[in-house]
């Protein structure tokens, strides 16, 4: 039995069209990172995937762990001295990069810590890396 595929008709003008074949030509051609990093065009030095990952987790279980100690969202604001709209939007995700400090007071709130440890990098993120020094 041969499956029947249906395309659903758009209705693109032609100048959607042309608009959306501008934008795929502008990203076929995307620079590496590499490149990037040449160009000056990256502050700072790029995240590697797995620290970003590790980062969303630990955000990503910040409303576990103030549930766990049955704390309500006003409590930790009061005890970090942090906005309640900043403390929901971080437990939601949506402060795209928090710094350590701001972590670490929400945590304090908790009476917890982070705590740190060195591993060795996967061979991805070794290969992922930019290196110092190199042209």
């Amino acid at each position: 039995m041969a499956i029947k595929r249906v395309q659903k008709d758009i209705g693109w003008t032609p100048a959607d069209r042309a608009r959306h074949r501008a934008i795929r030509e502008t990203f076929k051609n995307e620079p590496t990172l590499e490149e990037l990093i040449a160009q000056g065009e990256l502050s700072g030095h790029p995240v590697s995937l797995d620290a970003y990952l590790n980062l969303r987790l630990l955000v990503g279980s910040l409303r576990r762990l103030r549930e766990e100690v049955q704390l309500s969202l006003s409590d930790v604001a009061h005890r970090s001295g942090m906005d309640k709209a900043m403390l929901s939007r971080l437990e939601n995700g949506r402060v795209a990069n928090p710094g350590i400090e701001t972590i670490s007071r929400y945590l304090d709130a908790l009476d917890k810590v982070i705590e740190w440890r060195v591993a060795d990098a996967s061979p991805t993120t070794q290969s992922m890396r930019p290196r110092v020094g190199s042209t």
